[in-house]
């Protein structure tokens, strides 16, 4: 059998290097696959979770891996089982360097391994809903999550037993109700939000509000008294109106941080990828279309002429192009026929943002996702646009992306601007008028 190396993704900076003879070729989170190492520069994505102290480097650990092969022309292109989009060309470049450059420090080894902890610790509030179970499962894959807890107000402990089986590093714990929202959120690094109820057919964002902003309003207030300092990814619609809301609500506890709150848009992101990819049949990890403004109807525009790689676009395929990613939740409820709403996309996109944030938590410097945030790269206070996510949360908005619009997308950007401000300052009112009932 060939060598193998593994490599884990972590928070230790000075990761451990162990000698490990390679006994099979199979993936530990794909044990019917085969995936066989057919050089010595096959390697495995994986990570190590401790049975001991966090910080303590005589802890016994165990661990989980993918494998791979560098002398491929193939590029990486999976990450904790998920596919492309998690790590992008310049991710992967940058991974296959490392490893390349630490293989070439230890000429003489057979094998070789780089085993780091999973040290995060993620709440998923909402986890037993259309879109919490599909991403608590996705996020029981990372390599980066040490702790996984889940939190509904019922039918919760069955998800976090059947995810409990899953031979992945993660260990997963269940709360219910109230009286265990404070136990589910104490110590954690990123809280995840889908809780709310789901689009219906004729159902617009706003006909959610009434009911959503009451549960993301209930369920901010409780992190911001048990972990004020973690990454808040809000999912619940209308996301336009609800990072506002919890904004207003942290700033009531005096623990706003605006570069720590975000509203995942990356769903938008991810159908603007998919949907260029087809219409040009372009390789799809090659594709990357940003997404500005807000999460709802007009307010998401997508940038066509931002797309990479660069790419001709016809009017009608603009105009085609940008309806359907703005209607892209619509076509899926209307073709679940009353039978739900974007469950399984969302989760995707969810999971794919949050492993952004993990690496960044990790100590990425390369990492940069679209998101609703705190912004000042238009008038209005909040705003979707990429921006370079680090160790504190967003470290840059990339304004240049509004710069050198094409006439439709100027002209998208000013018809989004009303709408969107009347969204948001629905959920800033809401936030106070509540505050003065209170």
């Amino acid at each position: 059998m060939n060598p193998a190396a593994r490599i884990g993704l972590s928070q230790n900076k000075v990761p451990e290097i162990r000698m490990v003879p390679r006994k099979q070729s199979r993936s530990a989170l794909h044990p019917g696959s085969d995936m066989a190492a057919t050089s010595a520069s096959a390697f495995s994505v994986g990570s190590t979770i401790s049975h001991g102290s966090k910080a303590s480097p005589l802890s016994q650990s165990r661990t989980c891996g993918m494998n791979f092969n560098l002398n491929s022309r193939n590029k990486v292109t999976s990450f904790t089982g998920l596919k492309s989009s998690f790590l992008g060309k310049e991710s992967t470049a940058a991974l296959r360097y490392s490893f390349s450059q630490k293989s070439q420090n230890y000429p003489h080894a057979s094998a070789r391994a780089l085993q780091v902890q999973a040290s995060f610790k993620v709440a998923i509030l909402g986890a037993a809903g259309g879109i919490g179970q599909p991403l608590a499962l996705l996020v029981k894959m990372s390599p980066l999550v040490s702790d996984l807890h889940l939190y509904d107000i019922a039918n919760v402990k069955g998800v976090a037993a059947d995810l409990s089986h899953c031979n992945t590093p993660s260990k997963v714990r269940d709360f219910t109700g109230s009286d265990e929202l404070a136990s589910c959120l104490k110590d954690v690094d990123v809280v995840v939000i889908p809780a709310g109820v789901p689009r219906k057919p004729g159902m617009t964002r706003d006909d959610l509000f009434n009911i959503n902003a009451g549960i993301v309003k209930t369920l901010i207030e409780a992190v911001a008294d048990n972990c004020p300092d973690a990454f808040i990814h809000i999912i619940s619609n209308p996301v336009n109106s609800t990072v506002p809301i919890a904004a207003e609500v942290l700033k009531q506890k005096g623990v706003y941080n605006p570069k720590k709150l975000f509203g995942v848009t990356t769903l938008d992101v991810v159908r603007a990828n998919t949907f260029v990819a087809e219409k040009k049949n372009l390789k799809l990890i090659d594709v990357d279309v940003p997404v500005v403004g807000g999460h709802a109807g007009i307010t998401i525009l997508p940038l066509l002429s931002k797309t990479k790689p660069s790419v001709t676009f016809s009017d009608q395929e603009v105009d085609d192009l940008t309806t359907r990613i703005q209607n892209g939740g619509t076509e899926v409820v209307e073709a679940k026929a009353g039978a739900g709403s974007a469950t399984l996309s969302m989760a995707y996109a969810a999971a794919r943002f949050l492993e952004s944030s993990l690496r960044a938590l990790d100590g990425d410097s390369d990492v940069y996702e679209c998101s609703f945030v705190q912004s000042e790269v238009t008038e209005l206070p909040f705003f979707a646009s990429r921006i370079k996510l680090g160790k504190q949360g967003v470290e840059a908005i990339i304004s240049s992306d509004l710069e050198g619009l094409t006439e439709y997308e100027a002209k998208g950007l000013e018809a989004l601007k009303m709408e969107l401000k009347g969204s948001i300052e629905k959920g800033v009112a809401f936030a106070q008028k509540e505050k003065v009932a209170a």
